[in-house]
């Protein structure tokens, strides 16, 4: 991959990172632009309707203006949890429909939305009224959410055509989507989703306007959901939400450092804080520039893999705030200035996040305080 967006030495997603100097650390977060590409197209294609480019939390963590900036030509559009997140991508010139989740908070971010061009979920009361309230804000663009299981956002069914009413009697909506949300898509073998999408067709059955029902996973695993738009997410950068990880995926970020000294145990000699090591053979580890304040969970264990060079190798001991140790014991050619990858297309995100008992999405949210450096094969 050759680089075409300008490095940058600071983190974006950091907002103590700015007064930071410049430093040679060479711990990174690389962003493939062509990974993330390529996994929207496949989302699309899996679909078969049009998509959003989910680009809430900064992208999941990757940097939401470059992301978007890289998906511009293809994207049908962009989903934001809420308005602020919306006004940097505008203010890059991006001109695709945005899509806000989480709806408005406010009359007055409902005002600011409509300025904005993006598109509004209502699914609630207040927010249902805000838009009563305000006939002057003409070619309103209104997703109606329906609660079909999840129990938490959305109308209750027997509210939906009601809301549908009073929505179509709004003379400022000029438009009405049909959506729903999931809470079990990535289980396959849960029969909830199959559930959910018989409530919200039995609640919508006869109404006008477009559908959208399915995530990433819903995307991935449940036909039945494909409607209108897709709304995917995680699947974008390349961790699979499913059980069994689907090889067309290409991971998006690959967190990154390096080797920085070396040191030799002796059998008996602890590592680390708390002595969760402890040598029982000679033993060879390496000091790696990166920890739990960079983004790397702490709760990982001894065992959890990562890459040394071109070598499969492991975490020792407990990962401390801004470094971490890894064992070279068996690469006697690793040692000072041996690149480790984290995780990214070697070393599976979801294996580490299953070794922090968390999930992929937590873990690329919290990266922060490296930079981030945009490469992108396709552009070169």
């Amino acid at each position: 991959m050759n680089a075409s967006v300008a490095p940058s030495r600071l983190a974006p997603a950091a907002a103590d990172a700015a007064a930071l100097p410049v430093s040679d650390r060479p711990s990174r977060a690389v962003i493939d632009l062509d990974a993330l590409r390529h996994n929207y197209r496949l989302a699309r294609q899996r679909h078969g309707g049009r998509a959003f480019a989910t680009v809430k939390a900064d992208a999941y963590g990757h940097g939401a203006v470059p992301c978007a900036q890289a998906l511009a030509g293809e994207a049908d559009g962009f989903a934001v949890a809420f308005l602020a997140e919306a006004h940097p991508l505008r203010a890059a010139g991006l001109t695709q429909p945005i899509l806000i989740l989480e709806g408005c908070f406010s009359a007055a971010e409902l005002v600011a939305a409509h300025a904005l061009g993006c598109w509004v979920v209502v699914h609630h009361e207040a927010q249902l009224r805000a838009v009563e309230a305000h006939p002057e804000l003409t070619g309103l663009n209104v997703w109606l959410k329906v609660d079909s299981g999840m129990h938490r956002a959305g109308f209750a069914p027997a509210e939906v055509r009601e809301v549908h009413r009073r929505l179509s009697a709004c003379p400022q909506v000029a438009k009405i989507t049909l959506m729903t949300h999931f809470a079990r898509a990535d289980e396959p073998d849960s029969p909830a989703t199959a559930e959910q999408i018989a409530c919200f067709e039995a609640a919508t059955a006869g109404l006008p306007g477009e559908r959208s029902l399915a995530n990433s996973a819903g995307v991935l695993a449940w036909p039945a959901a494909r409607g209108d738009w897709a709304r995917p997410g995680i699947v974008l950068y390349g961790a699979d939400p499913l059980p069994v990880p689907d090889p067309a995926l290409r991971a998006v970020m690959t967190l990154e450092s390096e080797v920085f000294a070396v040191r030799d145990l002796q059998p008996g000699d602890p590592l680390g804080y708390g002595a969760r090591f402890v040598a029982d053979a000679p033993c060879r580890v390496g000091l790696v520039a990166i920890g739990y304040a960079d983004g790397y969970p702490r709760v990982v264990p001894t065992g959890t893999p990562v890459l040394v060079g071109e070598h499969a190798s492991r975490i020792v001991g407990r990962v401390s705030m801004d470094m971490l140790t890894v064992d070279l014991t068996a690469l006697p050619g690793e040692g000072i200035g041996s690149r480790v990858e984290l995780w990214g297309p070697r070393v599976p995100i979801n294996t580490i996040a299953a070794a922090a008992g968390t999930i992929s999405y937590e873990l690329l949210c919290h990266v922060r305080r490296v930079p981030r450096v945009y490469v992108d094969g396709a552009a070169a």
